[in-house]
């Protein structure tokens, strides 16, 4: 009986491990984005409504006159929905935006708007989402 009741502990164990995985398997931060944020203004390539993490691919203009492709990342597509209304029509490609967030410290073209970040209709000035904790990057002008 004793083997038997082992074996019945093992397969527990292994259940709970399994069961586990992708909690662990999500990463934060872990270092990879510089503190400050910053601003960028391109022109909407497309949005990616995936998951884990929606994308938008936008073209910007850098101090050379050249244009980089960037990808910015989103939560998940169900939680863009359900706290911020996004549905897969809210960008169009052509569509101008600003964007603030935080940029890999690599200075790959690449932001983070998971947290500290905002998106801003360039033409209309719409803010079209913003974080809880967003932090502008334009110093305060209070006196």
């Amino acid at each position: 009986m004793k083997p038997l009741r082992h074996l019945h502990r093992l397969i527990l164990a292994i259940s709970v491990s399994l069961l586990t995985l992708p909690a662990f398997a999500h990463h934060g931060d872990a270092g990879r984005y510089i503190e400050e944020v910053i601003d960028l203004t391109g022109t909407v390539v497309t949005l990616l409504f995936i998951n884990p993490h929606s994308q938008l691919i936008l073209d910007v203009t850098n101090e050379s006159g050249e244009s980089v492709r960037w990808h910015a990342e989103f939560s998940n597509p169900n939680r863009m929905n359900s706290d911020f209304g996004w549905t897969r029509e809210i960008l169009k490609p052509g569509d101008r935006v600003t964007l603030t967030g935080r940029q890999l410290k690599s200075g790959a073209p690449f932001i983070n708007l998971t947290e500290r970040a905002q998106v801003v209709m360039t033409d209309t000035g719409e803010q079209i989402f913003k974080t809880r904790n967003f932090v502008s990057s334009e110093p305060d002008q209070t006196p």
